[in-house]
């Protein structure tokens, strides 16, 4: 980092200084030998030797920099003033990608929180290598105390989810953890649709409805971006513009023809979030979702906190792939159909739609897709043959049903499907019997109807 005989902090050191809450300015010099000095939206942290600075304009900066790849950059820490001055050089110039989306949503945030939407927009991520970091003399405030407990709480959160035998006790092992070790209030699990390109709400916390169903398109938002772009998107003040607005519909768009609102579940996020993070649930490369947080407060996550929730969605992925590989039932272990008892009461009408597997319960909306077409299965084979039990293994292997090859994320969808009957109402349920086995409660005579 720094060069032969000088010395001075490491840029890991200085990350404070890297969130966009003050802007820096950087230093150039044209070919001419006349320097130039500009103000810079963003100094953006890629690694422990690179930084990347937001390009957004033809300017001197830009002309000078393309001829002569050696700059300064200086650096204020946000609490504290202390001045720090980068000497960088030039190395490339990225416009897709996962650094580009990162600085993307930081600086929509910045935009926004000083009244510049119209203004700024990020041309490219322009990568440097970080030469020296440079401590310069001044008075400033004393540091503030180191942060402690993060590492603890991740250790709680994952000693939570090392516990689970089931999907929905890690959802909620991840969101319990969250409350209780960090201090986050609002947050959520959405799952990936790969067939749809599309996530969905499966658990959430600190709403004050549940918004399980909802979904948003893979780009969409900070989850949507995160998502596609396999990489943490985090914002510290609220946005307004519309990429990262998070207005979410949660079944199509509003222009498709077919579409009626009643199909639409509400989106459980704040009203008026000023922080949002997303971090995308990996398991190698295998996405399986996005863990999402956010807060009302502005600044309410930093760089530490984005560490510890990519080590909780990390473990999460590698727990969500080792209970898929657990829940296959042989052939003839599924549980043999248990007498239920005589429905009674009003017959439900139940409707099903085939475009787009949607169902409705006495013309109110409940499910729709993938999860749609196995609550149709469940009920046709239930007034067909009189079925209650069924498992996991006849669902992977009904082509009937649409699954993808590889990662088809059942579990996820019988969750979802298990969480709208129960919010819909007692009449029709999902409950677990075994591992990768569960049951179809049906309370009142069905009448099934194609729509």
């Amino acid at each position: 980092m720094s060069r032969a005989g000088e010395s001075g902090p490491a840029l890991d050191d200085i990350r404070a200084c890297l969130e966009g809450a003050i802007p820096a300015v950087m230093a150039t010099c044209g070919p001419d030998g006349v320097p130039n000095v500009a103000y810079i939206s963003q100094v953006y942290y890629v690694d422990s030797r690179h930084v990347a600075l937001s390009f957004q304009f033809f300017n001197k900066t830009r002309q000078n920099i393309l001829a002569n790849p050696q700059a300064t950059a200086l650096l204020i820490h946000p609490v504290t003033g202390r001045f720090y001055r980068l000497h960088i050089r030039y190395l490339r110039t990225e416009t897709a990608g996962p650094l580009f989306e990162g600085m993307k949503a930081q600086l929509a945030g910045i935009a926004s929180h000083s009244g510049m939407q119209g203004v700024f927009r990020l041309l490219g991520s322009d990568v440097y290598e970080v030469q020296q970091v440079e401590a310069l003399e001044g008075q400033p405030l004393p540091d503030p105390p180191p942060r402690a407990g993060l590492l603890g709480a991740v250790r709680r959160t994952s000693e939570r989810l090392a516990r689970c035998t089931a999907l929905d006790e890690a959802l909620a092992a991840v969101l319990s953890g969250l409350a209780d070790f960090l201090d986050v209030r609002h947050a959520m699990v959405l799952m990936f649709d790969a067939g749809a390109d599309r996530l969905y709400t499966v658990a959430s916390s600190g709403y004050p409805t549940s918004g399980v169903g909802s979904e948003i398109r893979l780009g969409q938002g900070v989850v949507g971006v995160a998502a596609r772009e396999r990489t943490p998107v985090r914002i510290g003040h609220v946005t307004n513009a519309a990429l990262y607005s998070q207005a979410m519909r949660t079944s199509f768009e509003a222009n498709v023809p077919d579409l009626e609102p009643v199909t639409d579940i509400p989106y459980p996020g704040l009203a008026q979030p000023h922080s949002q993070l997303a971090v995308p649930i990996l398991a190698g490369a295998r996405l399986h979702g996005v863990l999402f947080v956010e807060s009302p407060d502005d600044l309410r996550f930093s760089y530490e906190d984005e560490d510890a929730l990519v080590a909780i969605a990390g473990q999460l992925g590698a727990t969500i792939e080792l209970l898929q590989a657990a829940t296959e039932t042989p052939d003839g272990a599924a549980a043999a159909a248990a007498s239920a008892p005589a429905a009674q009461g009003a017959p439900l009408a139940v409707k099903h739609f085939a475009a787009n597997d949607s169902v409705f319960v006495n013309e109110a909306y409940l499910i729709k897709g993938v999860a749609g077409a196995i609550l149709w299965k469940l009920l046709r084979d239930h007034r067909q043959q009189g079925r209650t039990e069924f498992s996991n293994r006849e669902l992977r292997l009904d082509p009937a049903l649409k699954l993808p090859d590889v990662s088809d994320n059942l579990e996820a969808r019988l969750l979802l499907l298990q969480r709208r009957l129960a919010e819909h109402g007692p009449d029709l349920r999902i409950e677990k019997t075994g591992r990768g086995r569960f049951r179809l409660c049906v309370n009142r005579p069905v009448q099934l109807l194609e729509g």
